[in-house]
């Protein structure tokens, strides 16, 4: 099945170079693959993985391994950032 895979700020360096300018990677998963599983995948760092949304709903650090993704869906993942 095909999601859509976003990373922004300094999580975009795991992202093929073809994929950076838009942040987005249309990427095929096998089915029943979980948020967690897609995370690990590519290597996140742990303290770097902080704001995660599912077709824009957050999904809580202890629900990650176990939110099955599905068809078309976009999983976009956001660092700690700072600002003031």
């Amino acid at each position: 099945m095909r999601i859509t895979f976003k990373l922004y700020a300094m999580l975009s360096d795991h992202l093929p170079d073809e994929a950076r300018k838009t942040n987005a990677l249309p990427l095929d998963v096998p089915s029943g693959r979980t948020v967690g599983q897609v995370i690990d995948e590519f290597n996140l760092p742990p303290k770097l993985v902080h704001l995660v949304l599912v077709n824009g709903n957050y999904i809580q650090p202890a629900d990650r391994a176990g939110r099955a993704l599905v068809e078309g869906d976009v999983l976009a993942i956001w660092p700690p950032i700072a600002g003031g």
